[in-house]
């Protein structure tokens, strides 16, 4: 049998990201759990479903605290220092974005002084190296996004609590994927958002990933920016 050669229906890649979105809108209206969230809640779901293709897993499990884009929203137009628990997050995130925003990625993962302090209070690294983040901008509005390591959540909250924080400055995006310490630290996370009233974005349960933490900061930097376009184009 012959093979024969194809090329894609779609080749132009804002075309399909176009129609991506058109058919994920779509799909959504078959999902009456959809309902339940505001236009800019749908508009986060819909980036996630967009990395992922699961919409079963994202309207299920996504958690949004009260205020909790707005809020989030403010913190990157202030300049937020982004701390972040693997390298994937900060070689995943937009420069564009960052640049226009001055938001400063902080991953201090392969730093030796990371190594030092982990071994020394046997630790991962991922909770040694958010523990020094924490210290060194604390001064600082913060979001704190974690994809990979559930160490992370209960580092970056105890030092939170220890450094005296200002909450109403520091933000949540929790997407730890996997098996172990993943589903409690992100109920410790919930519990911290809802005690305290930290602003907070949780997958909760065992699915997440660090795309699924970028596509969120992606989300929340196009509401900023199509906001902001729309003000200049009305004149306000």
């Amino acid at each position: 049998m012959e093979f024969k050669k194809e090329q894609p229906p779609i080749n132009i890649g804002a075309d399909i990201s176009v129609k991506s979105f058109e058919m994920i809108e779509e799909e959504l209206k078959l999902y009456p759990k959809a309902k339940d969230f505001s236009e800019n809640e749908l508009a986060i779901i819909s980036r996630l479903i967009h990395t992922t293709t699961c919409f079963d897993e994202v309207l299920n499990h996504i958690y949004f605290s009260p205020n909790s884009i707005e809020n989030i929203k403010n913190l990157l137009e202030k300049k937020a220092k982004i701390i972040v628990d693997v390298n994937m997050i900060k070689v995943g995130l937009s420069k564009f974005y960052l640049d226009k925003y001055d938001n400063e990625v902080v991953c201090y993962i392969n730093e030796p002084f990371t190594y030092e302090m982990a071994e020394k209070n046997k630790t991962t690294r991922s909770y040694a190296a958010v523990v020094e983040a924490i210290k060194k901008h604390k001064n600082e509005p913060m979001i704190l996004a974690c994809g990979n390591a559930p160490t992370f959540i209960y580092a970056a909250i105890n030092t939170l609590l220890d450094e005296g924080v200002d909450l109403t400055q520091v933000g949540l995006l929790l997407f730890p994927v996997g098996f172990v310490n993943v589903v409690e630290s992100k109920e410790y996370g919930k519990q911290f958002s809802e005690h305290f009233g930290v602003s907070s974005i949780i997958m909760e349960g065992r699915f997440g990933s660090s795309t699924m933490s970028v596509a969120t900061l992606h989300a929340l930097y196009k509401l900023i920016f199509d906001y902001d376009g729309d003000k200049k184009y009305n004149g306000k």
